[in-house]
C-alpha cells in the first residue's frame, strides 16, 4: 500500500505551497540559492553546463576557423595552443562530465526510484557550489593568461610553461570534489531510497547507469584530483616528481593521469548509454530487449574501464609485454559496449517507432557512437596506433565517441524531459530542423579528419601542409553548419520557455516511473509513497491500473 509523506527531505518550513510545482512553490533569487530541492539543484547545473558547452563550443569555432587555411588566419600560434586547450579542458571538465549525471541525474534519478529527494540534499546543494568555484578558478586561468598544455597538461611542458597552469589545475581539483560528492549521493539514493517494490531488477537502465558512473566518480577521480595537486606542487615547489632534470619521471605523470582519465571517458559516455535506453524503449514501444545484460553491460563497461589506461602510451616506451597486455584488455571493452548496442538494436526491430527528436537524437547515437567504437580498434591496436598516435584519426574517434555518444545523449534526454523540467512542450517540427544541421554538420567537420589523420596529419598543430588544406576547409564548413544547428536548437528551447504550450503530464505516452509524477513534479515529487508492481519498460504486460498503482488519481497518461 501507498503511505503518505508529509514533508520532503531538504523541504523549507517557509515555503507556501508543497502541492505546487517546484518552479512556483518558493519565489525570489534567494529560495534557488539556497534550496535543497534536487530539482533545483539539476535545472542549475543544467544552466551552468549549457554555459559552458556554449563557451567550449565558441573555442571549437575558433580553432576550426584558424585552421581553414596554412599559417595565421585569425591568430598566432601561441594564441592557438591557448584557445584548442580551453576547448578540451572546458569540454571536458565543465561540460560533459558533469553533464548528465549532475544536470539530468540530479532530476530523474529520484523521481525513477520513487524518492522525495536524494540522499543528502546539502550535500547536493555543496556540490554545486563547489563545481561553480572550480569553474570560476578555471575562468581565472583564462583571463590571466590561458594555458597552452593541452587539457592533459602533459609534462614536462606543463611544468615548464609560463601560462596559468596551477589556476587550472586547481579549477580541475576543485571540480573533482563535486564530482565525488555527487557520485556518493546517487549510490546512497539508489542503495537506500528506492519506493517500496523497486528491487534491483525493475530499476531503469538510466538509473543502472548512473549507478556505474557514480561508482566510476568515487574511485577514479581521487586519482586525477592526487596527480594535478602533485603537478601544481612540482611547479611552486620545485619538487622532483614529474620533472626528469629533478629526478622525477614524466612518464609517471602518464600513467597518473590516464588511470583516471580511461575511466573518466566512461564517466562520460556510460550517462548518455543510460539515456538513450530509456529513449529507445519510449519511441519504440518495447520493453528494451535483454534488459538485465545491458544493465550488467554498464557495469562492465566501469570495471575494464580501469584497466586499459596503458593503450594511451604505445609509444610511450612501456615493456612489449605491458602494451600485449593493454592491447588484448582494451579490446574487451568491445564486449559490454557490443551488448548495448545489439539489444538497442533488437528492440527497434519490429518496434513501433516513433521518430520524434528525442529518438533522432538516439538513433544518432547509436550510428555516430558504433563508428567511435569501431575505429578504436585501430587505436587499441598496436600496429596501426603506431602509425595513427597523436595524429586528426585520434581526434576523430575522441569525438565520435564523446560528441556522436555522449552529447547526442544529451541532446535527446535534454529534449525528452524537457516538459517535465519546463512544464512546456517545444516546436518539435524546428527541432527536428536542428538536429539535421546538428547531425550533418558533425560529420561534416570529423569524417574527414579520419583520412587527414590516416594521411599522417598530427593534431594540435597550428600550420599544415598544402596537402590537408580541402580537408581542413571540408571540416570547418562543417563546424558553421553545427552550430547553425545548436543556434536553432537554442531559439527552439528559449521560444518553449516564452511561449510553449503546456505540457501534458505524459506527452510521450511513456511507461517510464519519472512520468508518473505531475508535470512540472511538486515540490515533494509525490503526494504519497509509490508502490512499484511492474516494470519500467512494460508497454504491453500490464494494465492501466498496473502502471498507475499509488500514485495519485489525477494523474492520467496522455496518449501521443
Amino acid at each position: 500500500m501507498a503511505t503518505e509523506v508529509a514533508v520532503a527531505p531538504g523541504h523549507h518550513e517557509d515555503e507556501p505551497d508543497h502541492m505546487a510545482n517546484y518552479l512556483i512553490a518558493a519565489r525570489g533569487v534567494k529560495s534557488w540559492l539556497v534550496t535543497l530541492d534536487h530539482k533545483r539543484i539539476g535545472v542549475m547545473y543544467l544552466a551552468s553546463v549549457i554555459l559552458a558547452f556554449f563557451m567550449g563550443g565558441m573555442f571549437a569555432l575558433l580553432v576550426r576557423l584558424e585552421l581553414l587555411t596554412p599559417g595565421r588566419t585569425i591568430m598566432g600560434a601561441a594564441t592557438y595552443n591557448r584557445v584548442f586547450t580551453l576547448h578540451g579542458a572546458v569540454m571536458v571538465f565543465l561540460f560533459i562530465i558533469p553533464s548528465i549525471p549532475a544536470a539530468m541525474g540530479n532530476f530523474i534519478l529520484p523521481l525513477m526510484l520513487g524518492a522525495k529527494d536524494v540522499a543528502f540534499p546539502r550535500l547536493n546543494l555543496l556540490s554545486f557550489y563547489i563545481y561553480v568555484v572550480g569553474a570560476l578558478f578555471s575562468l581565472f586561468s583564462i583571463i590571466s593568461g590561458a594555458v597552452d598544455t593541452g587539457w592533459t597538461f602533459y609534462t614536462p611542458y606543463s611544468t615548464t610553461s609560463s601560462s596559468s597552469v596551477v589556476s587550472m589545475t586547481l579549477g580541475v581539483f576543485i571540480l573533482g570534489f563535486s564530482s565525488i560528492l555527487t557520485g556518493l549521493n546517487f549510490l546512497v539514493t539508489i542503495h537506500k531510497m528506492r519506493a517500496p517494490g523497486l528491487h534491483w531488477r525493475r530499476l531503469p537502465l538510466f538509473v543502472w547507469g548512473m549507478y556505474a558512473t557514480s561508482v566510476m566518480q568515487v574511485l577514479a577521480t581521487p586519482v586525477l584530483a592526487i596527480t594535478l595537486a602533485l603537478l601544481a606542487m612540482e611547479k611552486v615547489l620545485g619538487l622532483g616528481i614529474f620533472d626528469a632534470s629533478l629526478g622525477g619521471d614524466p612518464v609517471l605523470f602518464q600513467h597518473f593521469f590516464w588511470f583516471y582519465s580511461h575511466p573518466a571517458v566512461y564517466i562520460m559516455i556510460v550517462p548518455g548509454m543510460a539515456i538513450v535506453s530509456e529513449l529507445f524503449a519510449t519511441f519504440s514501444r518495447r520493453a528494451i530487449v535483454g534488459y538485465f545484460a545491458v544493465a550488467m553491460s554498464s557495469l562492465g563497461l566501469a570495471l575494464l574501464g580501469f584497466l586499459v589506461w596503458g593503450h594511451h602510451m604505445f609509444t610511450s616506451g612501456q615493456s612489449e609485454f605491458s602494451t600485449m597486455l593493454f592491447s588484448a584488455l582494451t579490446m574487451l571493452v568491445a564486449i559490454p559496449s557490443g551488448v548495448k548496442v545489439f539489444n538497442w538494436t533488437l528492440t527497434l526491430y519490429k518496434g513501433s517507432i516513433w521518430l520524434t527528436t528525442p529518438m533522432l537524437y538516439a538513433l544518432s547515437f547509436l550510428v555516430l557512437f558504433t563508428i567511435g567504437g569501431l575505429t578504436g580498434l585501430f587505436l587499441g591496436t598496436l600496429s596501426t596506433d603506431i602509425h595513427l598516435h597523436d595524429t586528426y584519426f585520434v581526434v576523430a574517434h575522441f569525438h565520435y565517441v564523446m560528441m556522436g555518444g555522449t552529447v547526442m545523449g544529451f541532446l535527446g534526454g535534454l529534449l525528452y524531459w524537457w516538459p517535465k523540467i519546463t512544464g512546456k512542450m517545444y516546436d518539435e517540427s524546428l527541432a527536428k530542423v536542428s538536429w539535421f544541421f546538428v547531425f550533418v554538420g558533425f560529420n561534416a567537420v570529423f569524417i574527414v579528419q579520419f583520412i587527414m589523420g590516416s594521411r599522417g596529419m598530427p593534431r594540435r598543430y597550428y600550420d599544415y601542409v598544402p596537402e590537408f588544406r580541402p580537408y581542413h576547409q571540408f571540416s570547418t564548413v562543417g563546424s558553421w553548419i553545427l552550430a547553425v544547428g545548436f543556434f536553432i536548437l537554442a531559439y527552439v528551447l528559449v521560444k518553449s520557455l516564452r511561449s510553449g504550450a503546456k505540457a501534458p503530464p505524459n506527452p510521450w505516452g511513456s511507461a517510464g516511473f519519472e512520468w508518473n509524477t505531475a508535470t512540472p513534479p511538486i515540490m515533494q515529487n509525490f503526494a504519497v509513497t509509490p508502490t512499484i508492481t511492474r516494470g519500467p519498460y512494460d508497454y504491453h504486460e500490464a494494465t492501466e491500473e498496473e502502471l498507475w498503482d499509488g500514485f495519485p488519481e489525477d494523474f492520467k497518461k496522455s496518449e501521443p
